[in-house]
């Protein structure tokens, strides 16, 4: 298949105009970045916006790999003086890479078999004569003992049993038998799991349990992989014997033969020997990959939630990392997320320097005038959440705080991106600054940690994870460039993921602030070593300049459409020191004018100058400022104290398949069934909520032995 059909192929698949699949293939293939070519080259792909240009990228890749592969299947076949016009053609129209590897098999290097020593003791001749099923009259042994070699001591039912195994080797690799078991497999086929060994595991659910192929959800398939990988699991997968025996009898049984009883017991061979094996283990990989797939996209979903939070500006935050031995390490740090003071508190045993510990705080209250406390989630927050709660109930001045999820803070702690940002800062401190900053951008901060650490996934550490990591990866990158990033304040972390940026230019960027001071307008970035006039074309859109001499740096215009912008402006009576002055101003106006009236005047595309419009009335916009922001308490709440019935407001932590998790504020997530998400029938927990999401829940059942907490949000 061409590079055009496969084009065309795709242009069908996505229902896009096959002209703007052509011209995002060219962007793509030339090194553009999807989020480059989504936001500032609209006309070229006739507006496919990133979800779209990333399927497209996957199918193009898979497409022209498959044709790649198509090519070195037909030179192979060739080469070994085998290809056909039939097995030509039969190539050339597969369409996945599996029929592909189906027409390969038979001509694929393989090692030494019983098939290939019966071959070589010039077998095949019979094998063919069998398999032919031409003969309605003679003696089986006769005719093997005349297709014989001359000079072979072999016996007739030798060579027939060498015979049979040349037919069961040609039976298990034939196309069609393959097709049909496949299709067997994933309409009747039942996974059976059953226990590996005796007592009780976490695993239990899963003994002596069935279920179709066909209907397994993705989370159960992984849960059953990882108790049969820990030793709990046997899992099998049966298929019917007789339906599979009557599709290989269909294929190659043919009328009254006197080799019939041979080629059944060929059959029987290769369905026992090979096939049934094949057909389970492709079945187990397809069902892992298909599960895999679906657990990436659910990670994928909540961590562009967990990303995307709204951040709480201008509030100087205390950090608290919570422990019982060894203390609880606090941060405060200012509204630009500068560490103000780091120190340690000892409110739980053994110390049990509660009077000490909550005078500390109250004084750096004062001193430093914290407005928000932040405190990890993990062993002893609900006792210092306690601590927080008691004293800020007594403070003069208003205080909030919120229970914020540590995961992947001491991590970061160690890392050595941590030990640069904050150098001289003892390892045990860094995590209580994280904690306090995540609240202020909790994007910035994330992008510090690996998304695999982050708890808001399912099974991750059960899947391939170069997969994971290359999707979640994707997921930051379109985070990233969805908000923007202040190019004198970003990290190295936040940098890396800048389209068209990376580690290696993400550090140049900051080492060029430190030698040379702020960049005042976008150009500056050419001098940074490493920044190229492509790279800069890929990146610059995406880094702002706060407060520089240029007011355009401070929007998403991208500079190549500086000059339009300017026009724009001029028509609407304004200028770029106004956009700086009075921005309400320049919105007012620019939203009298034609936007393709102005496309006409500037030479620019329709939606370029749409988004140019956009961009002017709104500088420096922040997509975030649309999502919920975190709930903020002042007092606490026990699980003990929970009643069915209560309604209260929470913030959801974790979405899966089969529901979501919300924080009430009792130091443990409760569980909304998907059952309980709606009135209406869900079929996807994605469909009603995101990470994130601040929800109203009812308490159904609170089991304090199991500290489970049973929540339903119908009714709100």
């Amino acid at each position: 298949m061409p590079d055009r059909a496969i084009l065309v192929r795709v242009s069908d698949e996505l229902g896009h105009p096959l002209s703007g699949v052509n011209r995002a293939a060219s962007l793509l293939d030339e090194g553009n970045t999807v989020p480059f070519i989504a936001r500032y080259r609209k006309e070229a792909t006739e507006e496919m916006d990133e979800k779209l240009l990333r399927t497209l990228d996957e199918r193009l890749t898979y497409l022209r790999g498959l044709e790649g592969r198509r090519k070195r299947i037909l030179a192979r076949i060739e080469s070994q003086g085998k290809l056909t016009e039939e097995l030509a053609e039969a190539i050339a129209g597969a369409e996945t890479l599996q029929h592909l590897d189906d027409l390969y098999l038979p001509f694929r290097p393989k090692r030494r078999t019983r098939a290939s020593t019966a071959r070589e003791q010039g077998l095949e001749p019979l094998a063919q004569r069998i398999l032919a099923q031409d003969d309605v009259e003679g003696d089986p042994v006769e005719i093997a003992e005349s297709l014989v070699p001359e000079d072979s001591e072999l016996s007739a039912e030798e060579a027939l049993s060498g015979a049979g195994d040349i037919l069961l080797e040609w039976v298990s690799e034939d196309v069609e038998v393959r097709t049909g078991l496949r299709q067997l497999m994933w309409r009747e086929g039942v996974i059976i799991v059953q226990e590996d060994e005796a007592g009780p595991s976490p695993y239990d659910m899963y003994c002596d349990f069935s279920e179709s192929v066909g209907g397994l959800p993705p989370h159960r398939i992984l849960a059953i992989n990882r108790g049969e990988r820990e030793g709990f699991l046997k899992v099998k997968v049966q298929i019917p014997e007789k339906r599979a025996l009557d599709i290989l009898q269909r294929q190659f049984l043919a009328g009254d033969s006197i080799w019939n009883e041979h080629m059944k017991a060929s059959l029987v061979a290769a369905l026992k020997q090979r096939l049934q094996g094949a057909m389970e283990r492709e079945c187990r990989r397809t069902l892992t990959e298909r599960a895999e797939a679906h657990a990436i996209e659910v990670f994928g979903r909540n961590l562009t939630q967990l990303l995307m939070q709204a951040p709480i500006r201008g509030r100087v935050v205390m950090g608290i990392d919570p422990a019982f031995r060894t203390g609880c390490k606090v941060a405060v740090v200012d509204p630009a997320g500068n560490v103000m003071h780091t120190g340690l508190i000892c409110p739980h045993p053994p110390q049990k320097k509660l009077a000490e510990s909550r005078e500390q705080i109250r004084s750096w209250i004062t001193r430093y005038a914290v407005d928000v406390i932040t405190i990890g989630n993990g062993t002893a927050s609900r006792e210092t959440e306690q601590v927080v709660a008691d004293l800020i109930g007594e403070c003069e001045r208003t205080v909030h705080y919120a229970v914020i999820d540590e995961a992947g803070a001491s991590v970061y702690s160690a890392s050595e991106l941590a030990a640069d940002e904050l150098p001289g800062l003892d390892v045990s401190l860094r995590g209580a600054v994280s904690i306090a900053r995540r609240i202020q951008d909790p994007l910035a901060e994330l992008v510090k940690i690996d998304p695999r650490s982050m708890g808001v996934g399912m099974y991750q550490h059960d899947m391939a994870q170069a997969k994971l990591v290359d999707a979640l990866n994707t997921v930051v990158e379109s985070c990233v460039n969805r908000v923007g990033v202040d190019v004198n304040t970003a990290s190295v972390a936040l940098l890396t993921f800048v389209s068209g940026l990376g580690p290696g230019l993400a550090a140049s960027i900051v080492k060029w602030r430190k030698d040379e001071g702020v960049f005042r307008t976008r150009k500056d970035l050419l001098d940074v070593a490493g920044m190229g006039p492509k790279t800069f074309t890929q990146a610059a859109g995406f880094l702002r300049v706060t407060d520089g001499q240029n007011p355009l740096d401070n929007t998403w215009v991208h500079p190549e459409s500086y000059d339009a912008a300017r026009t724009i402006l001029r028509q609407a009576g304004q200028d770029e020191a106004q956009l700086a002055r009075d921005q309400g101003a320049v919105g007012r106006a620019l939203g009298d004018l034609d936007p393709p009236e102005m496309a006409e005047l500037v030479q620019e595309g329709l939606p370029t100058v749409r988004d140019i419009i956009a961009s002017l009335q709104r500088p420096g916009l922040d997509p975030r400022q649309d999502m919920p922001a975190p709930i903020l308490r002042t007092d606490i709440l026990s699980i003990e104290a929970l009643e069915p019935g209560q309604v209260l407001l929470g913030t959801v932590r974790n979405v899966v398949d089969f529901g979501d998790f919300v924080d009430i504020g009792v130091g443990r997530d409760g569980l909304v069934h998907i059952s309980e998400m709606s009135n209406r029938y869900v079929r996807d927990p994605n469909d009603v909520v995101e990470v994130a999401d601040v929800v109203t829940v009812r308490v159904q059942d609170v089991d304090l032995g199991r500290q489970r907490i049973s929540l339903s949000m119908k009714d709100f």
